[in-house]
């Protein structure tokens, strides 16, 4: 028998080295996945991240747990996904509000794109102005209107200072060169009361939270903030078609890991995850939740992160808000 020297064995090491790193992604994922946001249980977030982990189970093998860390306006979950061990078995589910915080907050303990895997966007939808059924206002061309010929302001409702509702509104202002007061609430359903009340002129919010009303006549929508139409309300204008041509602010949710995720356990998310929203039954369940599958590439989501940071930011610094 050969002795064994120095040589084989370092070699028989290397050897060793180049197999661990395709075994380990041969067997990923091994146990249980958890999905983590930082939106509370039951909301719309959390909602459609349960959808999203419920069809990704099948398609992995394991079980996706999702678990919600409220807090900070989701920056508590963002900072505890920064710091998890890059192994594939702790993900993140990060709504357009990600890139609100990180106009906002002065400071944040991670940095919004380099201390994460992007692995791709799975919803999209836009928001819906709306107000009461008899208002005077009835699309676009009339908020513009009023707002200059009016004396008073005209009332915007939003569910929250700093709200990605609030700075969509800000932006809008300056954009058609009109001033509207915003009026923050503690959420969207103080601002629906105040509206169903003719105390608030319009408000915005997703289409989750408005379209069963609109549907019965309880609202009357005045406009659509994304690119396009909104399918179930085909008859409600954008902002675009009001004479703002390429205007388009829309809502968004999406995977992600912790920085350094193994690149073939991200290529395989990526690949999962627009398979699944590809599928009619997932599909359905996203579009019953106001919202549409948008899939893509990681840099085509890592793009849209980076796009809505600057805006939000130039937003902020144009409207002179103070950051927190």
């Amino acid at each position: 028998m050969a002795a064994l020297t120095r040589r084989t064995m370092l070699g028989g090491l290397s050897a060793l080295a180049v197999v661990r790193p395709d075994r380990a992604f041969a067997a990923w994922p091994e146990r249980n996945i958890s999905l983590i946001h930082g939106l509370t249980a039951g909301g719309g977030v959390d909602v459609s991240a349960r959808v999203i982990a419920e069809g990704l189970s099948k398609k992995l093998g394991q079980q996706i747990v999702v678990e919600p860390k409220p807090g900070a306006a989701g920056t508590l979950a963002a900072a505890q996904m920064a710091r998890a061990n890059p192994d594939g078995y702790q993900l993140g589910w990060i709504p357009s509000g990600h890139a609100v915080t990180a106009a906002t907050y002065k400071q944040l303990p991670f940095h919004p794109i380099d201390d994460f895997t992007i692995i791709g966007q799975a919803i999209e939808f836009p928001f819906l102005i709306v107000t009461y059924p008899d208002h005077t206002i009835r699309n676009i061309a009339d908020v513009i209107k009023t707002a200059k010929s009016r004396s008073e302001s005209l009332l915007a409702g939003v569910p929250g200072a700093g709200t990605p509702q609030h700075l969509l509104m800000e932006y809008f202002m300056r954009l058609a060169g009109i001033k509207i007061q915003v009026v923050p609430f503690r959420g969207g359903n103080q601002a629906l009361t105040e509206l169903l009340g003719k105390r608030l002129d319009f408000l915005l919010d997703p289409p989750i939270a408005l379209i069963g009303q609109i549907k019965s006549g309880g609202l009357h929508a005045i406009g659509v903030t994304g690119d396009k139409r909104y399918t179930p309300l085909p008859e409600v204008g954008t902002i675009a078609e009001a004479g703002f041509p390429g205007f388009s602010v829309t809502s968004w949710m999406g995977l992600v890991g912790p920085a350094k995720l193994p690149p073939d356990i991200a290529a395989r998310l990526n690949r999962e995850l627009n398979a699944l929203i590809a599928e009619p039954a997932a599909a359905e369940k996203i579009r019953a939740l106001g919202s549409d599958p948008k899939g893509g590439t990681p840099d085509d989501f890592k793009a849209l992160i980076a796009k809505d940071i600057a805006r939000w930011t130039k937003v902020i610094a144009d409207a002179g808000i103070e950051r927190i």
